[in-house]
């Protein structure tokens, strides 16, 4: 049936995409939260706004027993948290990033090995050959998701809305669904370099 494609387009089209999230670390402010469920639902909510927001590691001195905070601009931060308290979702603290002890920390590590690239987030690893974009091995984590997440994951390519949707509300199972994106990304930049 072609009716549910139309559907999902057509629905889709409506949410509005978010901007390009800052890299200027003088303009940032962080929003802490209190655990990693807080994370994904605050970084949904500002999506869904069009907000720009990334999911960065906080540093030692804004940690709050969450290993993730959201880093928006500065010129956005007033706006974000006003849209998390309509949500009941107000953040612990907002932290502008003006101090170089304050910059955002990058979740990802990546490992080049030759056929396969590994991104790490957090403390979860996963491995993409290649040629083919087909997810290879995912390691890491302590967290109860992380075999049956494994399982659904390995063999799939990165493209695969199915890919997207395989994540929980544990820290393991979110922080797959980040390398994922991470992965995707830094495809998306290897093919723009080939190409240009």
């Amino acid at each position: 049936m072609t009716i549910f494609p139309r559907l999902r387009s057509a629905f889709s089209k409506q949410r509005k995409e978010p901007a390009q999230a800052a890299s200027d670390p003088a303009g940032e402010a962080f929003l802490s939260f209190a655990n990693t469920g807080e994370v994904i639902q605050a970084e949904s909510f500002l999506q869904a706004e069009g907000l720009a927001v990334r999911v960065m590691a906080p540093p030692p001195a804004l940690r709050t027993g969450c290993d993730m905070a959201l880093v928006v601009s500065v010129e956005q931060a007033f706006r974000a948290v006003g849209v998390l308290k309509t949500h009941g979702l107000p953040p612990l603290q907002m932290s502008p990033t003006r101090d170089s002890l304050l910059e955002p920390m990058s979740l990802f590590q990546t490992k080049d090995y030759g056929n396969w690239l590994m991104v790490r987030a957090a403390n979860m690893k996963l491995t993409v050959e290649k040629a083919s974009g087909r997810i290879v091995n995912v390691s890491g984590g302590g967290c109860p998701d992380v075999p049956y997440l494994a399982a659904r994951l390995i063999g799939k390519h990165l493209l695969d809305e199915t890919v997207e949707e395989e994540h929980g509300q544990t820290l393991c199972g979110y922080a797959l669904h980040l390398a994922v994106r991470e992965l995707c990304r830094l495809r998306m930049a290897a093919k723009n370099r080939t190409h240009a």
